[in-house]
């Protein structure tokens, strides 16, 4: 039973072998064991079975974090109906994309008249669940349709299959030591990768997920971390700024108890990486770095690379790949930059729209679109974005190389993109702009300073102030949301 879904298989193996094990506690404190997770996943499947939803149709999730999403995410994959995941504050040009996109058949968590829809409170879970026939199911089918953010154009829906996001949950579990004994505290989405994925990972392994919606109300988190005795939690870099901004070094009592805590989906600060280390001395601190598409592809933990902070890591098990290609699809040797593409178990096989895979991959490659380059002791390490590089009269310039020693400087935030050189010699020169009251340094006095720490080509030819970094929801810097045409 559940051939197709290992993840779902672990959930029913947790509801026969430990039924009273508590799977899920509600913001509202309800306690879900995993006999009644797994009962809760079939009838919300017998629900969707009544409405005629089977094998291969598509629903529409808004992405909220309580119980009823989680019911109705695992029921479609019991009946390997596709998931389109979407944002619960998705803008709804975005959304009416998706869904013209997509054609699902029904929409949950949200209305819309593109097809019918029901409020998650409407879900009846008396249903009979029907029988099926499994033996056309399998583990390659696709489990979810997930969008990218799409900041440069339209958003491109990744298709993972059952096998994909088990096998992303077990790569990570098994870099950061996961097991049945852990309790989580889920302050992060789960309309993106990065909060679907610590789910996946909890419930796999047995363990315990806290569900406190966000983490807005730092009050309720930390009243959940103490009160469950959490032993780990995931964050973006912008929370963990958010924490010490809001709460000091509240959040330090709990380094005791604290056997990991995963960073990803932005760049950290240095100086960050090392504040957390001094934190949580004995804390497994693990940042990863991937995308929708290549889910967690490597992982660094910050105390075993102290000399080396800055490096994304290593492939996250030795079921991935990771290699550098130039712009034809060499394989690069170590210490030469190029494009960092990953093959794995993880990574989806097609973007929904298949006109969006003719330069995705190299072989089995995925192109993650990011450029950079491997020392001799197999460490990756990021230069920036491919299509974010500063193009200076044929010299590539990484923009996150300027805004790091920019910041060097005590500046508190800022962007650097490439605008149109007003010489008209060098095609582009790079442009930074500064958060204001970010720093009372003069623009002359910051271009002075920067002498000595960037090559010629790379000090910015231009400074602005700007109210505030365009970012994606998961902390991404959108630096060509402001360059120039």
């Amino acid at each position: 039973m559940l051939e197709h879904s290992p993840i779902l298989s672990a959930v029913h193996r947790h509801a026969v072998e430990v039924p009273q094990a508590v799977a899920l506690v509600s913001a509202s404190k309800e306690r879900v064991t995993y006999a009644v997770l797994f009962e809760r996943i079939v009838q919300a499947a017998a629900f969707l079975q009544e409405r005629g939803l089977r094998k291969g149709d598509r629903i529409a999730l808004s992405a909220q974090t309580e119980l009823d999403f989680i019911y109705v995410y695992f029921a479609a994959h019991l009946l390997d109906v596709i998931n389109v995941v979407v944002d619960a504050n998705a803008n709804p040009k975005k959304l009416a994309y998706i869904l013209e996109l997509t054609k699902p058949k029904l929409a949950f968590g949200f209305e819309t008249e593109t097809c019918v829809s029901f409020k998650y409170d409407q879900i009846d879970y008396g249903k009979q669940f029907e029988s099926y026939d499994e033996v056309t199911m399998s583990v390659d089918d696709t489990a979810d349709i997930v969008f990218t953010t799409g900041t440069t154009g339209v958003p491109k829906g990744v298709m993972l299959s059952h096998f994909n996001i088990f096998s992303s949950a077990d790569n990570i579990n098994g870099f950061i030591g996961n097991t049945k004994d852990d309790v989580e505290v889920l302050g992060l989405p789960l309309c993106h990768s990065f909060g679907l994925g610590r789910l996946r990972c909890t419930l796999i392994k047995g363990a315990m997920m806290v569900l406190v919606g966000s983490f807005a109300n730092l009050k309720l988190f930390f009243n959940a971390m103490d009160e469950f005795h959490a032993t780990g939690f995931g964050m973006v870099p912008a929370v963990w700024a958010y924490i010490r901004k809001f709460s000091g070094t509240r959040i330090s009592k709990f380094a005791g108890q604290l056997k990991y805590i995963e960073i990803g989906s932005a760049a950290m600060p240095i100086d960050s990486k090392k504040e957390l280390c001094a934190m949580f001395p004995t804390t497994r601190i693990c940042m990863h770095y991937g995308l929708t598409e290549a889910s967690r592809s490597a992982f660094m933990e910050f105390h075993e690379n102290m000399d080396k902070l800055n490096t994304i890591g290593k492939p996250v098990s030795d079921k991935v790949d990771i290699q550098i290609f130039d712009e034809n699809g060499g394989m690069l040797p170590d210490g030469e930059q190029g494009e960092i593409c990953v093959k794995g178990n993880m990574v989806t096989k097609s973007y929904y729209r298949s006109e969006e895979n003719a330069n995705a991959f190299f072989g089995d490659y995925f192109r993650t679109g990011d450029i950079g380059y491997r020392d001799a002791d197999g460490n990756l390490y990021l230069s920036g974005r491919r299509k974010e590089l500063i193009n200076v009269g044929g010299k590539k310039v990484s923009p996150q190389e300027v805004e790091d020693a920019v910041c060097s400087l005590g500046v508190e935030d800022c962007i650097c993109v490439g605008m149109e050189d007003p010489n008209g010699i060098l095609g582009e020169v790079p442009k930074v702009y500064i958060v204001k009251n970010g720093t009372k340094m003069p623009f002359d006095e910051i271009r002075r300073k920067l002498l000595p720490l960037l090559e010629d080509y790379k000090i910015p030819a231009a400074f602005d102030w700007i109210d505030e970094i365009p970012k994606t929801s998961s902390g991404k810097k959108q630096r060509l949301s402001l360059r120039k045409p």
